[in-house]
This record gives C-alpha cells, structure tokens and sequence, in this order.
C-alpha cells in the first residue's frame, strides 16, 4: 500500500517538471545543450529530460493492426479497391495517387501546403529510424520522409511539426516569419539568432545573450531548431496557433493535443471527390523517442490507406493516438 501511495504522488509531480523550462540551463552559444538532469540532450542517452510534450514512449506494445505491412505489391503499383501507390515516386505527390472518383484539392504553388505535398520520400519500404539509428520495432507508416531527424532525442512529436513550418520559412527566405514559443512563454525568434544572438535558459527565465556574428547559413539554422526543440512542445504550440473548424481544413493543419499527455500529426495532402463533397487528408508524425517523420497508415480503414476520409465522426484514430473533431489547428499568418 505505501509503494502504491508513493507512486501516486510522484508521477503527477514529474508531470508537471516535464512542461517546465525549469528543468534545463541551456546555451546554446557554447554549442552544449546541459540539463539539470544530467548531459542527456548532449550524448542522446535519455528522452524523459526532453518530454515537454508528454505523450508516451515508442515502445512497441501497440496492437497487431500496427504491425501489418501491406503485401500485395505489384510492379506497376500496390491497388486494392482502386488505390494505386507507385512505390516509384520520390514525393508525397508522386507516391500516392487520388482514390478513383477523388482529385487533389488546389493549393498556390508557393504555398505551405504544396510544399508539403512535395516533401521527398525515402525510397519505398524504407523503415522509420529513431535518432540513435535503431530501427522503430512496429510498422506504423505508409512511407518515410527525407529529412534529417538529428542525433539527439530532440525532434518528436511537435518539433516536427515546427521543424517543416520552419523549413518552408527558411526555403523562402522569409526568415521573419520563424518563431516559435518556448513552455515558459520565452519568444525564440530566428530574425534575433540570425544578428548572433543565442539563447540562455536558467531556471524559469530565458534571455538573449550576443556571442557571435551574424549569419544565415544552414547550419546555424538548425542550431537555433535545436533550441527551440528542447524548450517548445505541444503545450507552448497550442497557444500559438488558431483552433479551426473541421469542415474548413487545409493542407498545414494540425491535429493537436496539448495538454499532458500530449501529440500532434500535420495534414500533408488532400483530395476531394468533387460530386459528393467529400474530403481525404493524409497526415504524417514524428513520435517519441526523436525519430523520422513519416506517413500514418490509416488502420481504421485500410481500403483508403494512407488517405483519412474527413467524415470520421468524433474520434480521429491514428496508430499511436486519438484525436477528437474539435483538435484541429493552424498557423498564424
């Protein structure tokens, strides 16, 4: 009975820590990332000191729906009831093809939702790594995205999300527009890291600290994605962005939960079957531990997968959560 009580007690307490900016001393203009809890950011060893977002660990112990593999390849593509996937295509676009019946919503050519629907793709069959380069023990995904997932337990659920707002940002140059909050409310802007600034976490408090010289180059970009990784998670997003209603979804949204626990998935394409009105989105994710982004398979209803048909009732079921109808978000403009 006392063990009982005492876990009771002890794990809304680490809750709580977990959403805090108070648990790290972090600068970034050493190159280090330090936490209270030891060097775990630094060597890559621990994820409970990055776990802002606090959904639950990638640990394998999903049903046997999670671990199907569709098997029914041909060479020309995989079909069943009219969907054809060409294993052959580098791109969301490319890969998979509209249901019979259904086209591609229109989206501006220079807009986030077509560079989403342009992301790259590992080639077909490609299995979703974690950051440490252990391959995920579950297959969960329809396809993996070719973007880097770093080697610290940094990029999960949320920092994904941000990581391809950013990308789109910084392809563009609208270098302005990158910003994102940390937990504690800290505003951790690109437009300031660009003039040599780097970011400083003690305790509850954030400030800028001028250590170097300005610049723009890639690698600095992602130094500051690093930082806001560690310190922004689904709690410090939700309150960025506007709350949207269902029937007015755009390729860019969001599925977000952000209280503890919390997760999140982005809408990367849509279709719409123009004589009965109805919509499909496809949605991608990054989990816990840090690991590659990659397509969702819908195992509600594999006849339409990896495309989600947007009358799905209250409850949006993923493979490694639930969402309800009233959870869906965007980015303010």
């Amino acid at each position: 009975m006392n063990r009982v009580v005492t876990i009771s007690i002890i794990i809304p307490i680490i809750l709580v820590l977990l959403s805090s900016c108070s648990l790290f001393e972090h600068d970034l203009g050493t190159g280090k990332l330090e936490s209270k809890l030891g060097s775990e950011l630094e060597n890559g060893q621990g994820t409970v000191t990055r776990d802002n977002s606090g959904h639950g660990r990638d640990n394998g112990t999903h049903g046997s729906d999670n671990q199907d593999r569709d098997k029914d390849k041909e060479k020309g593509g995989d079909k069943e009831k009219g969907i054809i996937i060409n294993p052959e295509g580098t791109t969301i676009e490319e890969r998979f093809l509209p249901l019979p019946g259904f086209e591609r919503i229109q989206v501006d050519e220079n807009s986030f939702g077509a560079y989403l629907r342009n992301l790259p793709l590992k080639p077909d069959g490609t299995k979703v790594k974690y950051y440490n380069g252990k391959t995920k023990p579950h297959d969960v995904h329809q396809a993996v995205i070719d973007i880097d997932v770093g080697n610290r337990d940094l990029q999960q659920c949320a920092d994904a999300v941000m990581r391809l707002r950013a990308e789109y940002l910084y392809g563009r140059k609208m270098y302005d527009k990158i910003s994102f909050n940390f937990v504690c409310g800290f505003k951790a802007d690109y437009a300031t890291w660009m003039q040599g600034n780097r970011i400083v976490v003690k305790g509850n408090d954030a400030y800028w600290v001028k250590r170097t010289s300005y610049s723009d180059d890639y690698e600095s970009f992602r130094q500051y994605l690093d930082m806001v990784f560690a310190y922004a998670g689904t709690e410090s997003l939700e309150k960025e962005m506007k709350n949207v209603n269902l029937s007015d979804m755009q390729i860019g949204d969001i599925f977000l939960k952000g209280s503890l626990p919390g997760h999140c998935v982005i809408i990367v394409d849509m279709a719409e079957n123009k004589e009965t009105g109805e919509k499909l989105f496809m949605i991608a994710q990054s989990y816990m531990p840090a690991q590659d982004i990659h397509i969702l398979k819908n195992n509600n209803d594999k006849s339409i997968s990896p495309w989600y048909s947007l009358n799905f009732g209250e409850f949006l079921r993923t493979p490694e959560w639930e969402f309800t109808a009233n959870q869906l978000y965007r980015f303010e403009d």
